[in-house]
């Protein structure tokens, strides 16, 4: 169990404990035993993982005065969408950068973007290269909040801070009771894997399996970017956790590693083959991926499998982080698969 004593405060929004559900089907077709963390089912708006994050980035925000919160993402973000929902459910008004390749013309008001809309975030669009000077941006808005009278706090993309990973060290305390029920006292070894984005899920997952008592390891597949990038950022935010929270069972820096090479096209630029994935699944087990984290790592485990069914050993958890409204967007790409 977690030292209580050393979380921080949070405001409890996400419905969790989430299911621990036994894929059967795929499991006997893989040849693996394999579960899924249905963290889709934190809540219908707030679906996915980025509200176990939120729960405490937002009592900070609350704590230090703050009206409004300032956060990023692509265009059909899964975090900004759960940043606006989640700042009314604080109390906040919430205003978005949100990356598209041109401001002028901005995407369709569809999946996130409409939900964005409607919980009335203040979006501004922004050009790629741009939100590479996202910082930069994001202290100017904050500046002009301030010059009317408001209190900003910036989140920053995906909520992947050393705060946020607090979420999924939660995530894994929840896990263990999960395998618990399961095994009884003697927990079999367990892999996690997740879709590493932004880092702060995979660093919480690598933070709570170091403090669990349970063997577990975790590999996050990365849906942008690369394993140098991933690891420079997990790194980053597990050392400033243990910096902020020292805790004597948590020696040394926690392991995990980062799949890498099925990014594809790119972030949110889905191949057929992976969209292919995605229906198989519904077809197989009844459940929906999406396609930009959860469909491209359940491709990269299942083709790490095919190369090698012992790759992540006897049992796997993969942790399904939501995304759902982003399939609606594309909906035209899945046009020659059904």
């Amino acid at each position: 169990m977690l030292p209580i004593d050393s979380m921080p405060p949070r405001i409890v929004m996400a419905n969790t404990p989430t299911p621990l559900q036994r894929m059967d089907r795929l499991s006997r077709k893989i040849g693996v035993e394999i579960f899924f963390k249905r963290d889709d089912f934190t809540g219908s708006e707030l679906s996915g993982n980025k509200i176990r994050k939120l729960e405490f980035l937002m009592a900070e925000a609350r704590a230090k005065g703050a009206d409004t919160v300032l956060s990023c993402g692509g265009a059909q973000s899964n975090h900004c969408r759960a940043v606006a929902l989640a700042a009314i459910r604080a109390g906040l008004s919430s205003l978005l950068l949100l990356r598209t390749d041109d401001p002028d013309h901005p995407p369709a008001s569809e999946g996130n973007i409409l939900l964005d809309a409607l919980a009335g975030a203040e979006i501004i669009w922004i050009t790629p290269e741009h939100y590479r000077q996202r910082d930069r941006i994001f202290a100017r808005e904050a500046d002009r909040l301030k010059a009317l009278g408001r209190k900003p706090y910036i989140i920053p993309e995906g909520g992947s801070t050393a705060l946020g990973a607090w979420g999924y060290v939660c995530a894994v305390d929840e896990l263990a009771e999960d395998l618990k029920r399961i095994d009884g006292d003697e927990v079999k070894p367990t892999t996690v894997i997740c879709a590493t984005g932004s880092g702060g899920t995979t660093a919480g997952l690598a933070l709570g399996a170091r403090l669990s008592d349970f063997p577990m390891r975790v590999a996050g597949v990365n849906v942008c970017d690369d394993r140098d990038y991933f690891v420079a950022i997990i790194d980053g935010i597990c050392e400033e956790f243990d910096r902020i929270w020292p805790m004597e069972k948590a020696a040394g820096p926690p392991a995990y590693e980062i799949v890498d090479g099925y990014v594809g096209r790119g972030y949110a630029l889905s191949r057929p083959e992976e969209l292919a994935a995605i229906r198989d699944l519904v077809r197989l087990e009844g459940v929906v991926l999406d396609p930009v984290y959860t469909g491209k790592a359940y491709v990269g485990m299942l083709a790490e499998l095919a190369k090698d069914r012992k790759r992540f050993g006897k049992r796997i958890v993969f942790v399904h982080t939501g995304g759902l409204f982003g399939l609606f967007p594309i909906a035209g790409q899945f046009a020659e698969l059904i």
